[in-house]
């Protein structure tokens, strides 16, 4: 009996799962291009490792998080406590990121830009506003997560929605982007879409519905990319993204 109820509590929640698949996605597309050869590692500024090395902590955290938050099946209750105890320590440590987050996310594409070391394939005004829209409601989801803090429900299915988000530059690292333009745009929100489908699924088997924030969620990912196509061919934008290239 013991043995059974020990195996019971190791098994990790369906919220584990995802943050450790999307994560994991996410180590492959940026792990493969740059075994691929094509990313100069060592001819490349250092504010592009720090930012890697950011985001590769904040992943670790995600999936830490997701973690300590529980288990399906979870009979013995000793420990829990402490367990979710420790889980709203780190995430308010997580949280303190974000600010380094969002300066390191723009300095980096601003850097890429002035150095031209970005995708041939996109124009300035596309990668200034794929990068720059992409932080923007990475961090929005992030934030709403944390006011929802006391609300698992909410919490939970807002920060997997955010890693669904930062799929986005390992997609581009994936997918034949060079091959599907201009419809790598569309098919990056497809799979991300795809990915939320999971959870609604899920949500269904569990709730009976879909759950408000994983509707959240798919309207954000739709809305950013519509929102990246209509920037990169705004006048202003383009002039904005030109300027800073040639200066």
């Amino acid at each position: 009996m013991a043995t059974a109820a020990g195996a019971k509590v190791a098994r990790i929640s369906f919220w584990a799962k995802m943050s450790i698949g999307i994560s994991a996605f996410i180590l492959f597309g940026f792990a493969q291009f740059g075994l691929r050869g094509f990313v100069p590692y060592t001819k490349v500024p250092a504010i592009f490792h720090i930012h890697g090395l950011v985001m590769l902590s904040w992943l670790g955290l995600f999936v830490t998080q997701s973690l300590l938050a529980g288990r399906t099946g979870d009979t013995m209750r000793s420990g829990v406590g402490a367990r979710l105890a420790l889980h709203r320590k780190v995430g308010w440590a997580s949280a303190v990121m974000l600010p380094l987050i969002a300066i390191l996310t723009s300095l980096t594409c601003m850097t890429a830009l002035r150095m031209q070391f970005y995708p041939p394939f996109f124009t300035p005004a596309y990668f200034l506003a794929l990068v720059h829209l992409g932080m923007v409601a990475f961090v929005a989801l992030v934030l709403t997560a944390v006011i929802h803090r006391r609300e698992a429900d909410w919490h939970k299915r807002l920060m997997v929605g955010s890693a669904v988000l930062l799929m986005d530059p390992a997609l581009g690292r994936v997918l034949p982007m060079p091959l599907i333009v201009p419809w790598g745009e569309w098919l990056a929100m497809v799979v991300q879409l795809m990915v939320a489908v999971i959870i609604a699924r899920h949500d269904r088997r569990v709730l009976g519905r879909v759950h408000p924030a994983t509707t959240a969620v798919m309207l954000v990912i739709v809305l950013n990319h519509m929102l990246v196509e209509l920037l990169a061919i705004s006048p202003w934008w383009i002039g904005f993204a030109r300027g800073y290239t040639a200066a």
